[in-house]
């Protein structure tokens, strides 16, 4: 084993954008699948109701079975809505940008601390400039990857606490204006969401909501996605991997990570349907089936770390939703 010190390097700009123009051009049905599921807002309404349906209901028990709750479903119910805010940041939901931020924010109400309308503005960064350390959230700190190194303690407590490490990345994004009137906003709602929790429900309701968050995308099967998305578990050359298991039917398809990013335009539920179109262009790239023997991989594997991810400078051709649907209407 070479124990890895520092990122893959990579003198390429972001990876998707060359197999996106030849899917276009062999398949144009894929206009087809370009559009918005505003159906998607029910599913924020459901995941919401039943947030705030178990903080009720868990109020007087012990404070055990709040973590317990959370393992089990609140994780399950957390990581939709986190899913239901990536729609909103591509504006999947509804057609008008309002509408989809207010949508993000719903969402975002039983996850306790404000992040959807930070979350939109340095996602759409992070499909433009994949890798890109100074302009994508979704690259590790190097100090990050240098404290937790690729011990299996490291790698757990970094899961465990993968939220405070994700919201401290947007800070080193120069240049994102992370705070205005949509920011303030987003943190008073959060602020008067949380103070009625507490004042109606007690702190033990408290506990679980925020336990289920830190679950969502922390040690738990469904953290694994990080893992699965962007970090090297298929050799140096393929920076983004698919997931194709059960997981997906709660998760809103959102394993279809390479179809994602190839075409950010297209609606959660039109995924598969992609898939099976250019379906010779993603059987063979490597992909995962199992969150939970991922998980395990990570975390026992020396050879992974958070070191594993592809680093770059060379930003390209910004890539973006008008651009994809051009190229569309062009095929």
């Amino acid at each position: 084993m070479t124990k890895r010190t520092s990122f893959n390097w990579s003198d390429e700009c972001e990876p998707h954008k060359l197999r996106t123009k030849a899917i276009i051009k062999e398949h144009p049905e894929i206009r087809q699948l370009i559009g918005r599921n505003p159906y998607t807002f029910l599913v924020i309404l459901l995941c919401v109701g039943v947030q705030i349906a178990l903080a009720y209901f868990l109020k007087d028990v012990a404070w055990w079975w709040s973590i317990i709750a959370a393992y089990a479903i609140g994780a399950f119910a957390c990581h939709t809505l986190y899913v239901c805010i990536h729609e909103c940041s591509h504006n999947l939901v509804f057609k008008n940008r309002t509408l989809n931020t207010l949508s993000s924010m719903v969402a975002n109400l039983p996850m306790i601390f404000p992040s959807a309308v930070s979350f939109t503005k340095y996602h759409m960064k992070h499909h433009a400039y994949q890798g890109v350390e100074e302009l994508d959230a979704d690259m590790p700190f190097r100090w990050e990857a240098k404290l937790i190194d690729n011990s299996t303690f490291g790698k757990a407590v970094w899961l465990l606490f993968y939220p405070l490490f994700q919201s401290l990345r947007p800070a080193r994004l120069k240049e994102i204006q992370l705070f205005d009137a949509w920011t303030v906003a987003n943190l008073l709602v959060q602020i008067v969401f949380t103070a009625g929790i507490i004042y109606l429900f007690g702190a033990k309701a408290l506990i679980y909501l925020v336990a289920s968050l830190f679950f969502s995308v922390g040690l738990h099967p469904l953290g694994a996605r990080w893992v699965q998305e962007h970090f090297l578990t298929h050799g140096d050359h393929q920076e983004t991997k698919s997931y194709y298991g059960r997981l997906n039917v709660p998760n809103l398809n959102v394993g279809y990570h390479n179809e994602h990013h190839d075409f950010p335009s297209v609606p959660w539920n039109n995924l598969p349907k992609l898939n099976k179109i250019a379906n010779k262009h993603y059987e063979v790239l490597g992909y995962h089936t199992s969150y939970t023997k991922l998980l395990l991989q990570f975390l026992f594997n020396r050879d992974l770390s958070v070191y594993s991810r592809t680093a770059r400078s060379n930003r390209g051709k910004k890539v973006n939703v008008t651009e994809i649907k051009t190229l569309v209407v062009e095929a």
